[in-house]
């Protein structure tokens, strides 16, 4: 099956600020980071079932080389990505975007 990603307003922001507190960190790693949250969409399109669920119908999948999870639901054809929290964010915080 082929997987089309939607993002939620709140995942997009997410990203954003997430972009740009790395890049204020150092030239450049935000778009790293950028990257490697490609590489986790890349993974998600290939087989989003094979990440456990956390949460309801709420999934989860790790980023690589940066202590961030990005949060997705997976419903029929679509993968909606809810959510790109930080490792210790509190879990109240993406329990209000699983539905």
């Amino acid at each position: 099956m082929i997987y089309r990603l939607t993002f939620r307003k709140e995942a997009e922001f997410d990203i954003g600020s997430s972009f740009d507190y790395y890049e204020e960190k150092r030239e450049g790693l935000g778009h790293d980071f950028l990257l490697c949250v490609e590489e986790a969409l890349g993974k998600l399109r290939r087989n989003p079932l094979i990440y456990p669920l956390i949460y309801k119908n709420l999934r989860r999948i790790p980023i690589r080389r940066f202590p961030y999870r990005l949060f997705y639901l997976v419903k029929g054809d679509r993968i909606v990505i809810t959510a790109v929290f930080h490792a210790r964010k509190d879990p109240r915080s993406w329990h209000k975007r699983t539905e």
